[in-house]
């Protein structure tokens, strides 16, 4: 590890761009750093963040992550006149998931590419941004688009973590670099999109990376220096070396055959983190292993501590007090990365202190947080991989039709699960849980030719499977859980699936966007709809609120992109939403309007044949093949990304008798196209090329008709 301050890096230095940062549209020109100090947030104000609604200091607006708010200035009497402040335009297209924070009339937020900014809260005016130059290369090993979830602010700092794996320090004045250390090895697939959180004086951070081949662990890292205090893997190493904890010890017995940790073994902490000050525990969220495929990965069997698990540690060091596993001997994606919600419920007749998570696995948990007891688990979406859960221990029951080492198997919930990462919420006075519920299948088979290819997805999981995904087989709903009666209360039907994360406020207020490109609000007791504005493109982010002067604020980022829009296919062409990333800020009587879009990509002209397809079957299929383990991540199934990178079906002829330049040299890499070099050989470029001409070929044939 290597602690780097802002002048071994004189470019990212230059981090106050005012003179050429995106103007917010109701701001006017950006203008100079706060004179006053701000940021002022220590370990008293981010224990006792709940109890000030007008800010927002946490990611999810306190340690318990519950995202409510005790505002109620906008309530469901008057939510209907809600309307727009103001907006700020990222100049991106690419996927929008941060949850703004708020300090005293500072609103922090991320973008695409780990852009940082900051804005005054009240008029949307840009304080500062800051670039951290991430290269084009980055992006091909993000596995679910360049996004980023946001920043933690603490001791007149913002926090950030960036998609290369570094993690940041900035003036919370300025936006000045103090700080920055490479958290990962640079030399392997790792990437961070995930927000950091800070506990008593530490920064967490953990990474991801899993479908490439990475080990998964949680780090933490003095706040005032970047010093690293501790770290904790989830996944054990090679068994020939010393294993760093007894933790580790333990879990290498669920290990069995196979040689997991050339490929990593997975279990990346790429989300999900919650804090209980009273019992001083960390709670930390794992991911899925590496490979996917269990039967590869761990041949003889076993759980595979700690994928897909629920871990408390102790914030001071990192040990491993309990875990819980969600899903043992993970097959199929199911990360346990999803929210963690923090609450007090009576159950049979006692006050338990609780952990609640709805991860990608279709079920719903509820344990103790103190022990890690399981106290209930119920199917809150279709669930086909397994009959149920253990009333006892919670582990569940296999169904063996699941088993799909002899022929492929359709599943349900899909590796998109019935949850992903964006947030849940929890309202105290309803004491519901609402969460952007999904249904999606997927078709899960062995990857007959899979070997570890570095830099490429290493899943053992043949990815053309899913390669199609009609809409009509995708749906999404806004979806209200009662913990304490294990079952549904309401629901709110959507246009489909990847919708985004939830805000629940004591003005009996739902408010969540959606794929389809909407911002809504609903009552927080039944559902009914009492509120929705167009959002301008699809929103996957969560929505947060906080006041000014007596005016109650509704923020949400407002872009397209995620995993759903890369890999959705058909089902998420549907949506047609893709359009420029913005913030969006709402009020009571608010009068703005939505800024314009931006003007469409060039794409090959509606009544030009595509290029003639010259290739061999066998050629379309090594093609198609090569697509999914090295494009399909940026430039979605069956070549469509749709409204988040251009429709490679549509590709121009100048695109087209480009391709090898494009792939091979980068000659697009100031547009985020990497070069492929030392990865694909030509005569695997024209593979690929082959494959998007057919299916142009095919897309087009109808209209020659």
């Amino acid at each position: 590890m290597k602690v780097q301050g802002p002048r071994n890096h004189p470019a990212r230095a230059l981090a106050v761009l005012l003179g050429l940062a995106v103007i917010a549209c109701g701001g006017g020109k950006p203008q100079q750093p706060l004179a006053t100090p701000v940021g002022a947030v220590d370990d008293a104000r981010l224990r006792a963040a709940a109890d000030e609604p007008a800010n927002w200091l946490t990611h999810g607006g306190g340690y318990a992550e519950q995202r409510y708010s005790r505002l109620d200035r906008v309530n469901a009497e008057n939510v209907a006149r809600l309307g727009l402040a103001w907006s700020f335009d990222t100049g991106t297209r690419r996927g929008l998931e941060a949850t703004p924070i708020i300090v005293d009339g500072m609103l922090y937020t991320t973008g695409s590419w780990s852009k940082v900014y900051a804005l005054d809260a009240r008029t949307g005016s840009l304080r500062w941004t800051w670039n951290p130059e991430v290269a084009a290369s980055v992006g091909a090993l993000a596995c679910c688009d360049v996004v980023n979830r946001g920043v933690a602010v603490y001791g007149g700092r913002v926090y950030v973590g960036v998609l290369d794996g570094r993690l940041a320090a900035l003036d919370a004045a300025t936006g000045e670099l103090v700080w920055e250390v490479q958290t990962t090895d640079p030399e392997r697939p790792y990437t961070i999109t995930g927000a950091p959180r800070v506990v008593k004086g530490k920064v967490i951070i953990g990474n991801g990376g899993a479908e490439y081949g990475v080990r998964g662990y949680v780090s933490a890292y003095d706040a005032r220096s970047g010093k690293l205090a501790w770290r904790f893997y989830t996944v054990p190493g090679d068994p020939a070396h010393r294993f760093e904890s007894p933790a580790l010890e333990r879990a290498a017995e669920t290990w069995k055959g196979g040689e997991w940790w050339k490929v990593g073994g997975g279990g990346t902490v790429w989300d999900s983190l919650a804090y209980d000050p009273e019992l001083d525990l960390l709670y930390v969220g794992t991911g899925n292993g590496s490979p996917w495929n269990k039967f590869v990965r761990s041949p003889g069997g076993g759980d595979n501590l700690y994928l897909a698990s629920i871990l408390a540690l102790r914030p001071d060091s990192g040990e491993l007090v309990w875990h819980f596993q969600t899903t043992p001997g993970d097959a199929f994606d199911y990360t346990a990365t999803q929210h963690m919600i923090l609450a007090d419920l009576e159950i049979d007749g006692a006050i338990r202190k609780v952990l609640m998570q709805a991860p990608k696995n279709g079920f719903f948990y509820v344990l103790d947080r103190e022990t890690g007891e399981f106290l209930s688990g119920d199917a809150y979406v279709e669930v086909t991989w397994a009959k149920g859960l253990d009333p006892q221990t919670g582990r569940p029951i296999p169904n063996p039709e699941a088993d799909y080492r002899r022929e492929s198997r359709t599943i349900y919930p899909s590796t998109l699960g019935g949850h992903n990462w964006q947030p849940m919420s929890f309202n105290p006075k309803t004491g519901l849980v609402y969460i952007p519920a999904q249904e999606i299948p997927a078709v899960f088979g062995m990857d007959p030719d899979w070997r570890y290819r570095p830099g490429e997805w290493n899943t053992a999981v043949d990815m053309t499977l899913t390669v199609e995904l009609p809409r009509e087989l995708v749906s999404g709903h806004l979806l209200a859980w009662d913990p304490r009666k294990r079952r549904e209360a309401w629901r709110v039907e959507h246009a489909s699936a990847w919708n985004g994360g939830t805000l629940t406020t004591a003005g009996n207020l739902v408010f969540q966007g959606t794929s389809s490109g909407r911002f809504a609000a609903y009552r927080a007791d039944s559902g009914m709809p009492l509120w929705d504005s167009p959002a301008g493109t699809g929103v996957i982010a969560a929505p947060v609120t906080y006041a000014i002067g007596g005016i109650q604020y509704v923020a949400i980022m407002a872009g397209w992109g995620g995993a759903f829009a890369l890999v959705g296919g058909d089902a998420g062409a549907s949506l047609g939403v893709g359009r420029g990333g913005q913030l969006l800020v709402f009020r009571l009587d608010g009068t703005a309007a939505l800024p314009d879009p931006p003007p469409p990509r060039p794409t090959r002209p509606a009544d030009e044949a595509p290029l003639r397809v010259d290739a061999s079957n066998e050629m379309i299929a090594l093609g198609e093949a090569l697509f999914s383990k090295n494009c399909m991540v940026c430039h979605g199934a069956g070549a469509v990304a749709p409204g988040v990178l251009p429709d490679l079906r549509h590709s121009t002829r100048e695109v087209h008798e480009n391709f090898a330049v494009i792939v091979l040299q980068g000659a697009r890499e100031g547009q985020a196209m990497p070069s492929f070099a030392g990865r694909l050989t030509a005569a695997e470029v024209s593979a690929v090329q082959a494959y998007i001409l057919d299916l142009a070929a095919q897309e087009f044939a109808p209209l020659s008709k």
